[in-house]
């Protein structure tokens, strides 16, 4: 039996008694994926063609690792949102993280009506399921190192964006390799936003390893500081292709992504 079918058939099995074993509180996530031990396996879209969700989703780079994301109901996202980039009108929901402070804020406009922090300050990991008109956002927590080095225990959290239909993934500063069961967590990943720093989150060669894994249709680079671009191209190797665009903003929906894996470089990244 295919691998592909053999997941899905598991999915259909036992999901729905996962999905109350991991958290009875979280609403259904159509992103969600079974945790599993094999590197190779591609997470199956089980979203049947007739019922894709209908409408556009808007994706635009503000700068640093701070992406807006404009959903069909007119909710907007700023990701890693330190209040330099994406503020100007406020965001409905600005997620965070607190690596460095240009990936948080600890005054955000008033205006902002849901601030996310990948964090959990008062200690233990953070924890998010917020439907929002019509976007679910949930989280993974990873850890960071601080600045001696040590690693701080789910500082960091990847944010998880599930709107029209497409699962949108932003990895913010992750600094650690991500275990079978964080991918699993994760899922299906239809657009990856990744930094490709090359040092101050890791290597460009661990994440390319990450970013081939998730196997997405859309690969947005972000925190990029001096590393040229064409060492993570290259890295990513032939599977994915390359599309330079001249906008900062990309209009995307399930229908419209692209046959083939992606790297979109927008304008300013």
């Amino acid at each position: 039996m295919p691998l592909r079918l053999l997941a899905a058939l598991c999915f259909m099995l036992f999901a729905p008694a996962l999905a109350v074993a991991q958290d009875s509180e979280r609403p259904p996530s159509k992103c969600m994926a079974i945790a599993e031990a094999l590197p190779k396996v591609t997470y199956a879209n089980f979203t049947p063609a007739q019922a894709a969700g209908e409408g556009e989703v808007i994706i635009t780079y503000a700068g640093h690792s701070t992406y807006l994301i404009d959903t069909p109901a007119d909710v907007r996202i700023a990701t890693d949102f330190s209040g330099v980039y994406g503020g100007n009108p406020p965001p409905r929901v600005a997620t965070m993280n607190k690596a460095h402070r240009t990936h948080f804020t600890e005054a955000p406009d008033p205006g902002i009506e849901y601030v996310l922090r990948g964090w959990n300050p008062e200690g233990g990991p953070a924890h998010h399921a917020l439907v929002v008109d019509d976007v679910y956002i949930r989280n993974v927590t990873t850890d960071i190192r601080d600045w001696g080095g040590n690693l701080e225990r789910d500082g960091n959290s990847i944010f998880i964006f599930e709107v029209a239909d497409l699962c949108i993934g932003h990895l913010g500063h992750l600094h650690t390799r991500l275990s079978d069961a964080q991918f699993g967590a994760i899922g299906r990943l239809d657009i990856l936003m990744v930094p490709i720093d090359g040092g101050m989150t890791q290597s460009l060669g661990s994440m390319s390893e990450i970013t081939a894994r998730l196997q997405s249709s859309i690969v947005l680079p972000m925190h990029r500081h001096s590393t040229p671009m064409a060492e993570f191209l290259g890295m990513m190797g032939d599977g994915f292709a390359v599309d330079y665009r001249d906008s900062r903003s990309l209009t995307v929906s399930l229908r419209s992504l692209p046959d083939r894996p992606t790297i979109v470089v927008l304008d300013g990244v």
